[in-house]
């Protein structure tokens, strides 16, 4: 029996890809390449010395998909596919609700058809909107989420509730991730960001290697001890490993599960400006600019249910996350595009 992974070819799920392969999972990989590289595929292998099965398709595409499960023999799916960059989704709501919710009710309907119906959903803590309390627990209320991106995975969170409570032999795990960074220790994977990043690291890093001229910090007034924003940032390897956990919860029938995936420790931006300068030596020039729609002052976790629950907790400290991004980004400019 395989693991079907939605977007495996991307930032965390090349990741995700690893830590299933070393503890013994049949990956299949699904990915229609919008926002990633079949290199990293490649790297993985690289890595693991195993292989996942790779077709290239949309999980819009209800042939396609419906063509991979004939072929395969899958039990479980982690659904990372998705748009998924805040900002964006402002400027474009129709896209990232017709791409996130149909794809998504699409796949769930395949995997009823091919009775699969084990699913790790790859949430945000965005659907926490603009946080009731700090640090975050799942008890906390879901709010008014500030971007269409946000709204999409809180949207997507009550459709495969109702979808769980409807038919219990579903089970369904809710992992909400706050900020991943980091790359694999190896160099080989990490994150390749279509042209501009929009998220935090690749930015610091394009700048680092020359192919930035300074980083772009959106607001310096907010109510935190810098004035810019406070995130959880947690090491997508860390990250990696509680979707491995996720799956050995979904094997005991477990229903409907949540889970916040976060280290617990809120950084700013410029505390991440510092620390990869201590952990690389070099300096990151960077300049003030306005808020950008939809961000909010601070975000951290509490992910102390992950740990009773899944027996999981983040390991990597902040210059870990640091020294493992430049690593890749040193040894990969240009990202994939420098892949032999």
């Amino acid at each position: 029996m395989s693991i079907l992974v939605t977007g495996g070819a991307g930032f965390i799920g090349s990741h995700t890809c690893v830590e299933l392969l070393e503890n013994g999972y049949d990956v299949v990989v699904v990915d229609n390449l919008s926002n990633s590289c079949e290199k990293s595929l490649e790297r993985v292998k690289e890595i693991t010395g195993k292989e996942v099965t790779f077709y290239k398709g949309d999980i819009l595409d209800r042939d396609f998909l419906e063509s991979v499960f004939e072929k395969e023999n899958i039990a479980s799916c982690i659904h990372f596919a998705g748009l998924k960059a805040v900002g964006e989704s402002v400027e474009k709501p129709w896209e990232y609700y017709h791409n996130n919710l149909t794809g998504t009710l699409i796949l769930v309907d395949v995997l009823k058809k091919y009775d699969a119906k084990n699913l790790i959903f790859s949430s945000s803590a965005t659907v926490y909107g603009d946080p009731a309390q700090i640090p975050i627990t799942e008890e906390c209320p879901k709010g008014q989420c500030t971007n269409p991106y946000g709204w999409t995975k809180s949207m997507l969170e009550q459709v495969l509730t109702d979808i769980q409570k409807a038919d219990p032999d579903w089970n369904i795990v809710l992992l909400r991730y706050f900020n991943p960074i980091g790359a694999h220790e190896s160099g080989l994977i990490g994150e390749n960001p279509n042209g501009i990043p929009n998220n935090l690291m690749p930015y610091i890093t394009q700048v680092a290697v020359g192919k930035l001229k300074s980083l772009g910090v959106f607001g310096n007034d907010y109510d935190t001890p810098d004035g810019t924003g406070v995130r959880d940032f947690i090491h997508v390897m860390d990250l990696a490993k509680g979707h491995v956990k996720a799956l050995k919860k979904l094997e005991d029938h477990s229903g409907l599960s949540i889970y916040n995936l976060g280290t617990g420790v809120g950084y700013s931006v410029l505390d991440v400006v510092k620390n990869f300068e201590k952990a690389t030596g070099i300096q990151i020039p960077y300049e003030i600019k306005p808020r950008r729609a939809g961000d909010i002052a601070t975000c951290y976790s509490d992910a102390s249910k992950a740990k009773r629950e899944l027996g999981w907790e983040a390991e990597y400290g902040i210059e870990d996350m640091c020294a493992d991004s430049w690593r890749w980004q040193s040894m990969n400019p240009n990202g994939y595009a420098d892949a032999k």
